[in-house]
């Protein structure tokens, strides 16, 4: 028997799973790096609307690490290396225009709408519905399975720290740690139809400094030339005309040549060799669009500005913040030099904090294999490929943990959805979200004793 498709969207947007997430997406759980700034009320009812819809999850061990985060062992047969499963619950702020409420949590052409849907609540629930249904059916799993939901992800905070520490003092050493990442992402590379279900096996270290330009001051209506403002304004400008050498990781020059086979048969030679012509490809990538330009430097965003409170007071201080995301291969003491090269010296460089990028993993053993097979069954369509991730995540805090640590959210996403993380109208399919239940589900069931 058949079923019309709009019975199959309205019975698919009732599901447990969908229902969880509208309940997290609508506490707005928005960190601070200034602890004290950060309201706890969201935080409580989000991990009570966790209790509500996961009450079986919730009665496996929950380690108390820290009052807003979540740590929990489910136990399995054996006592091989166990398997830690990530993500985070706090949300960046909201801004710019959104078409439905940013935390409505509402339903529309079939995607759940709001903050944190894709970033990173999606994953949580992806996780939590897929273990409670394990959980339901009386399964247990071949070896220890953690659960690691951090609260402190977007400010770059300490809960994903203080995990790693109790396992430590556990004596836990995980196979591997799996953590939010690269997506089943449609529209990723040029010329390439098929999506890439990207594994971050790295990522870029995360570090953000300040520029200042200090003088006088004094009275807008008699401005000296050259002061703060001025400076600071050549300074982004030098810095922005003056990017980092082009270089492909290894991660890099793996994913063209998993790639090369799903392009355009004049081009398919080039990426076959793509470790001997690794320099021109470079060159490529740097002028296909700003998601494939990061695969290949060091980038410097300029995210922040302040200068005089007023505008008829000339500022006596002016700064920039700058997030640079470090390249692998590329080191921070190296980046700062050119940074401060760059500016010249009648601008100071503060540095807010700093971060080297991750070790890389491996994509040639049985842990990765089993990712991929994975991401091969449920996502027939897409190219599994190991890559280098550009965003942080709390995975980084876990590489003195393990030697496999890898990022990857089982989401199918468009090139637009991308667009909308840390954005304006972030939204998630529900049948997307579906398919990812259905993809942690498969891994817990498949792991090896």
């Amino acid at each position: 028997m058949s079923y019309p498709r709009d019975s199959i969207r309205a019975v698919s947007e009732t599901h447990p799973a969908v229902r969880a997430l509208q309940a997290l997406v609508r506490h707005p759980t928005v960190a601070d790096r200034d602890p004290a700034r950060t309201d706890p009320a969201p935080f409580v009812a989000l991990r009570a609307s966790l209790a509500e819809h996961f009450p079986l999850l919730h009665g496996l061990e929950l380690v108390e690490v820290e009052p807003h985060a979540l740590l929990v062992r489910w136990p399995g047969r054996s006592h091989a290396r166990p398997v830690v499963l990530m993500a985070h619950l706090d949300v960046v702020p909201v801004e710019g225009s959104w078409t439905h409420p940013p935390f409505g949590a509402e339903i529309h052409d079939g995607a759940v709408w709001g903050r944190g849907t894709l970033d990173d609540k999606g994953s949580v629930v992806g996780i939590c519905a897929a273990v409670e249904s394990l959980l339901t059916e009386g399964f247990v799993p071949a070896r220890d399975v953690w659960l690691s939901f951090g609260s402190t992800e977007e400010v770059s905070g300490t809960t994903a720290v203080d995990a790693v520490a109790e396992l430590r003092r556990r004596g836990v050493q995980p196979w591997f740690v799996l953590d939010e990442g690269g997506a089943v992402a449609a529209e990723a590379f040029p010329m390439v139809a098929a999506p890439l279900a990207v594994v971050g096996v790295t990522e870029k270290g995360v570090t953000s400094v300040e520029l200042v330009a200090e003088g006088a001051g004094g009275h807008a209506s008699t401005p000296a030339a050259n002061g703060p403002t001025a400076r600071l304004a050549a300074a982004i400008t030098a810095l922005e005309r003056s990017p980092l050498p082009l270089h492909a990781p290894t991660p890099t020059l793996e994913l063209l040549r998993r790639v090369g086979p799903h392009l355009p048969a004049p081009v398919r030679p080039l990426l076959a060799r793509a470790d001997r012509l690794a320099p021109v490809l470079t060159r490529v990538l740097r002028s296909a669009g700003a998601e494939a330009a990061a695969m290949v430097r060091t980038t410097a965003a300029v995210t922040t500005l302040s200068g005089s409170p007023a505008l008829n007071v000339i500022a006596s201080t002016a700064r920039a913040g700058v997030n640079l995301r470090v390249m692998v291969g590329d080191t921070v003491d190296d980046v700062l030099a050119h940074v401060r090269r760059v500016v010249g010296p009648g601008i100071r460089v503060e540095v807010v904090e700093r971060n080297e990028p991750s070790p890389v993993s491996p994509w040639d053993d049985q842990a990765f294999a089993l990712l991929e097979r994975i991401t091969g069954e449920l996502f027939p369509d897409a190219v599994p490929t190991p890559y280098v991730m550009m965003a942080a995540t709390d995975a980084r805090f876990f590489t003195g943990l393990c030697e496999r640590v890898y990022r990857f959210t089982p989401f199918r996403m468009t090139k637009a959805q991308r667009g909308t993380i840390h954005a304006a109208d972030e939204h998630i399919g529900v049948a997307d979200l579906l398919a990812g239940v259905d993809w942690y589900r498969r891994l817990v069931q498949e792991l090896p004793a």
